[in-house]
C-alpha cells in the first residue's frame, strides 16, 4: 500500500515539474502562431490582439529563463503577464462573439475586433485560440510548485 502511495506522489511530482516546460511550449507556439498568422498569412491583428501579444511574447523569455536558471520565482514574474493576457482575451472573446457590444471595444480604427479572419472546424477562431493558450498558461503557472517551495 505504501509503494502505491509513493508511486502516485512520484508521478504527481513529475507532472508538476513538467508544467514550466509545458507553459513555455504554449507561450512559444502562441508567439510563433500569431506571427505566422500576421506575417505569412497576412491576417492583420486587431487592437485587442496586439494587447494579448504584448502580454504573451515576454512569457517565452521569462519562462525560458526561469527554466534555464532553475528560478522558482519565475512563476511570480510570468503570472501577471499571463493574467493580464487572460483578462484581455476573455474581453476579446466577449466582443468577438457579440456578447458585449463592439462599441465598447477599442477597435475604432483598423481591423475590427469582430472580423472573422479564420475559422477552423466551424468554431475555432483566433480569439478562441488565444483564450485557450492563456488558460493553459495560467493553469500551468498556478499549479506549478518547485521543490524549493515544498508540497
Amino acid at each position: 500500500m505504501g509503494n502505491t502511495k509513493q508511486a502516485v506522489k512520484s508521478k504527481v511530482r513529475k507532472i508538476k515539474n513538467a508544467l514550466p516546460y509545458l507553459a513555455w511550449v504554449i507561450a512559444l507556439v502562441g508567439t510563433v502562431s500569431s506571427l505566422f498568422f500576421s506575417e505569412v498569412m497576412q491576417l492583420p491583428p486587431c487592437v485587442l490582439c496586439w494587447y494579448q501579444r504584448i502580454a504573451l511574447y515576454p512569457l517565452v523569455i521569462i519562462i525560458g529563463c526561469g527554466i534555464v536558471m532553475r528560478d522558482s520565482r519565475a512563476r511570480n514574474y510570468a503570472l501577471p503577464f499571463c493574467l493580464i493576457g487572460l483578462a484581455v482575451s476573455i474581453y476579446h472573446n466577449l466582443v468577438y462573439y457579440r456578447i458585449i457590444p463592439e462599441r465598447l471595444a477599442p477597435c475604432a480604427q483598423g481591423v475590427p475586433c469582430t472580423l472573422r479572419q479564420l475559422e477552423w472546424f466551424g468554431f475555432v477562431t483566433i480569439p478562441l485560440m488565444a483564450l485557450a493558450a492563456f488558460i493553459g498558461l495560467a493553469l500551468c503557472l498556478l499549479f506549478y510548485k518547485s521543490e524549493q517551495e515544498g508540497e
